[in-house]
């Protein structure tokens, strides 16, 4: 009897041990969350009546976003 409990409690440690390992993946499509973390930063920044707009809002990349190019 007691290598009997010894064996099961061998298979569940095992089992436990082994679920432990499973890693559960959740990709997001770039493009949606972009255009998600857009939508928040845009009601971060609702502005006020009356208040000032900003120079420039940065891109996703933290840097400033292009000027658009004027035609001559």
């Amino acid at each position: 009897m007691h290598r009997s409990a010894l064996s099961i409690i061998t298979v569940l440690v095992s089992a436990f041990a082994l679920g432990g390992c499973v890693t559960i993946n959740i990709y997001f499509p770039a493009a949606a969350a972009e255009r998600a973390a857009d939508r928040i930063i845009d009601e971060v920044w609702q502005l006020k009546p009356g208040d000032k707009a900003p120079a420039s809002r940065p891109d996703a990349a933290g840097s400033p976003a292009p000027k658009p190019a004027t035609a001559q």
